[in-house]
């Protein structure tokens, strides 16, 4: 009964720490309880079903509580998500349970850094990608702590949450041993410090932090269009309207950009036909007045063919002889007319990809997960596209789900983009965590890249967020109307955008050194420090 205790205090631990209601405090030691667990299991016989079971509860408790909203987009999705997320986190810990047996403490412990920094480059890599609960996100409400992200990404965060819990855990442990109070006041000492340190370190960067580079004056609309009952029932005819009376209740001459959300244009826009379709019009209509502007929104675009040679990874098809790539889009048009086009490239799991389709679909037929969006199978491009405005102004466009991804956002940035836009649609969770857990993550991009970001959401929060990840302005959720601000364009280059993800490439080197090396070792009799 202490252990099944210990495990819901850890997943109770980790939910409350999330955000945006939590307090990321929380993370520094809701592993410790689950780490006690285990290691009181070490000499059971069946350590290593009481480590999976217990293990599990306490995962499944951390991804129920803190995204139970997918439920509101579809009941299969949660339950899929929750219990995959919850089995994968559940292996990587009874993986360290198995090699902890055979390594001494700072070995395992080193190990099972390692090994959940692997997991979480491998979620946001794998056709199941689902990085949302990546440690290094839950900080994502308090940006004043982790500005070092500029240097580390959100893996560094995943570090620092790791290296306290397990300085907690050894600082028990002896104590347990020795029953020496010395022990608890020099953790309380360290520990504290290892919080406390990067904290002040991140405040100086702040308090010291000058945003660079030239204004830009956007308008970001959000028509606030229902998806279930609105949407796809509505021409885009009418949204073109919608979005025109919405632009010039603020626009000015010196508006440089006007930016829509995604999949706004939604009535079956072929692709070879988007130069003259209501989409295009409505940007040269709003151009053709404010000609200082350029136009930036989403649309959802299909391109039919016959051509077998034209066939891709993703493409889908109709019947026999006709195929279709089917597209969530951003176009950028300009007042001369000039348009481009970016195609989204990371898709929401079971909505816009079929994950490991030769595998699955003879086994799940055409079950899909949907976590919110159109339920279809999207053709993706490979380079990150930067819309350039007549002066060079360079825009990096993240379309919704692409939002929660570094590594993936950085690619702008060595493409030249001087500021982010991220076009999304939220509605599809209501108004719950889901939408603003979205909007807070966005805030990460904006320290990791040093770019500002401009974001306009459908149904959700569009905001204005600066290089520090403060939200300069926003538009709640639900509502209806326009943003007008001023935001910093940059073209500084921070270390994370240069080097990536590399804390998690070096731990993905290290966890495989020390499993080859404990699979050849036998297992210690008796756990030890």
């Amino acid at each position: 009964m202490k252990n099944i205790l210990l495990s819901i205090s850890a997943g109770l631990l980790l939910s409350i720490s999330w955000p945006t209601y939590g307090f990321p405090l929380f993370l520094f030691f809701g592993f410790v309880p689950l780490l006690v667990t285990e290691y009181n299991l070490r000499k059971s016989k069946y350590s290593k079903s009481l480590v999976f079971g217990l293990s599990f509860l306490t995962f499944f408790i951390w991804n129920m509580i803190a995204t139970w909203w997918i439920y509101n987009s579809t009941p299969f999705g949660m339950w899929f998500a929750e219990i995959v997320n919850s089995l994968i986190m559940t292996l990587v810990f009874l993986v360290y349970h198995i090699v902890a047996k055979r390594t001494k403490f700072i070995t395992g412990s080193i190990f099972l850094v390692c090994f959940w920094m692997s997991f979480e480059y491998l979620h946001l890599q794998w056709e199941f990608s689902w990085p949302w609960l990546n440690l290094g996100n839950g900080f994502s409400n308090y940006t004043s702590w982790v500005q070092w992200y500029e240097y580390t990404g959100t893996f560094g965060g995943t570090l620092w949450v790791w290296i306290v819990n397990i300085g907690i855990f050894k600082s028990i442990l002896l104590y347990i041993e020795h029953k020496d109070k010395g022990i608890l006041y020099r953790s309380i000492l360290r520990n504290g410090l290892s919080i406390l340190v990067p904290i002040i370190i991140s405040f100086l960067i702040l308090k010291t932090y000058k945003e660079e580079g030239n204004d830009a004056e956007v308008v970001i609309l959000q028509p606030n269009i229902n998806p279930y009952t609105e949407k796809y029932n509505t021409t885009d005819d009418r949204i073109g309207k919608l979005l025109d009376s919405l632009t010039n209740t603020v626009i000015t001459p010196k508006t440089d950009f006007i930016i829509a959300p995604e999949t706004v244009f939604a009535d079956n826009n072929r692709l070879a036909n988007f130069s003259v379709s209501i989409a295009k019009k409505t940007a040269k209509k709003l151009l053709d007045k404010y000609p200082n502007a350029h136009f930036l929104s989403g649309i959802s675009l299909i391109d039919v063919f016959n051509n077998p040679n034209k066939i891709r990874k993703q493409t889908n098809t109709y019947k026999e002889g006709i195929y279709y790539d089917d597209y969530n889009s951003a176009f950028f048009v300009r007042s001369d007319g000039t348009d481009e086009l970016y195609h989204k490239s990371k898709l929401v799991v079971g909505v816009e990809n079929f994950p490991y389709q030769s595998v699955l679909k003879p086994i799940l037929g055409d079950a899909m997960i949907d976590l919110g969006g159109t339920v279809a199978k999207k053709t993706t491009q490979e380079d990150r596209e930067v819309f350039f405005t007549k002066d060079s102004i360079g825009v990096g466009t993240l379309i919704c789900y692409e939002s929660i991804y570094g590594e993936f956002a950085t690619g702008y940035i060595r493409n030249k983009a001087d500021f982010l836009a991220i076009i999304t649609n939220d509605a599809w969770w209501g108004n719950t965590q889901g939408h603003r857990q979205h909007l807070s993550y966005a805030k990460l991009r904006a320290i990791e890249t040093r770019r500002s970001i401009a974001r306009s959401a459908n149904t959700g929060i569009s905001a204005i967020i600066d290089q520090t990840g403060n939200i300069i302005t926003s538009l709640g959720y639900e509502e209806q109307g326009t943003i007008k601000g001023t935001l910093k364009t940059s073209q500084k280059v921070t270390f994370y955008t240069k080097a990536g993800n590399y804390l998690a490439r070096i731990s993905i080197f290290i966890a495989i050194v020390i499993l080859l090396l404990s699979v050849t070792k036998r297992k210690s009799k008796t756990p030890s420090l």
